[in-house]
């Protein structure tokens, strides 16, 4: 049988992540039968080495989006895993990845099926599990970095707060399925969670080879807290707010005055207009 060769793409600047754990990754692999390479995540572009047969990203889902990029240009179909240490993690949440470094290589030197995931194009860059324009995104643009990295998703609370006294209310327009909408906030789900344990699209997932939308006609403080309170309650049932639009595409494009941020799987990877598409392509995730 020949070796596994683990190329692990590590993100030294992740919320979570420690040297430590990372080392006791790479021994539980080596202990397991593994041959591991230790790249860094940083820089551009990423190289998949040509030995490697399993791919980890080890940090966030921003971490993923480079990771799995890199193995996209190989030509390969190189299976992947991500060993959670970014500060959500929503795909990992999703594909039930653990933090123990001894399960964690059980799982990926094992025999089981790879799980296809599908992701979007976002112009030049990947979208896993959600996107959005709207207070939120405008939140994630305000965030500090060094901030994000002392107290990780508290952060974002920080951000938030700096949002609240200067409120955007973009006037956007989407179009998809033939049709066009106008309204002022938008959430574009993947997968299914959405900032933690949270989903506003009960019936996305990260194999479906759809988008599922929630628009918000008007996004004034109260509608977006009203909205937020649903998620934060995990009310799966949204239908029943008049100020929601809800609805399923493979391709979205999204219009707005003001150019305003959007957001893709916790960080800003583009302002409007743009446009994001189920990419034909699938990975596979041990």
């Amino acid at each position: 049988m020949n070796q596994a060769v683990v190329q692990l793409f590590v993100n030294g600047l992740a919320g979570s992540l420690s040297h430590r754990r990372v080392e006791a990754l790479r021994r539980a692999l080596e202990d397991a039968g593994a041959r591991v390479i230790e790249s860094p995540s940083g820089g551009d572009p990423l190289r998949v080495a040509d030995e490697a047969t399993h791919v980890c990203a080890v940090g966030g889902d921003g971490t993923l989006r480079h990771v799995t990029a890199a193995v996209a240009r190989t030509g390969r179909a190189i299976p992947m895993s991500i060993f959670p240490s970014g500060t959500v993690n929503l795909l990992a949440r999703e594909y039930g990845y653990g933090r123990d470094p001894a399960a964690f290589a059980r799982r990926i030197l094992g025999s089981g099926t790879p799980r296809l995931g599908r992701y979007a194009h976002l112009g030049d860059t990947m979208m896993f599990t959600c996107a959005s324009v709207g207070p939120d995104s405008a939140a994630v643009a305000a965030l500090a970095p060094r901030l994000k990295r002392v107290i990780g998703r508290l952060a974002y609370g920080v951000a938030f707060l700096r949002v609240l006294s200067r409120w955007p209310r973009p006037t956007l327009k989407l179009a998809a399925n033939g049709e066009t909408i106008d309204c002022e906030a938008v959430f574009i789900a993947k997968g299914y969670y959405y900032a933690g344990p949270w989903s506003f699209a009960p019936h996305a997932a990260a194999d479906d080879p759809f988008l599922h939308v929630v628009a918000l006609r008007r996004a004034r403080r109260r509608d977006f807290a009203r909205f937020m309170l649903a998620l934060l309650l995990h009310r799966k049932d949204l239908s029943r707010d008049a100020n929601l639009i809800r609805f399923g595409c493979d391709a979205l494009r999204i219009e707005g005055d003001g150019a305003p941020p959007l957001q893709a799987d916790g960080d800003i990877v583009a302002t409007l207009p743009v446009e994001l598409k189920i990419a034909t392509e699938t990975q596979g995730f041990i």
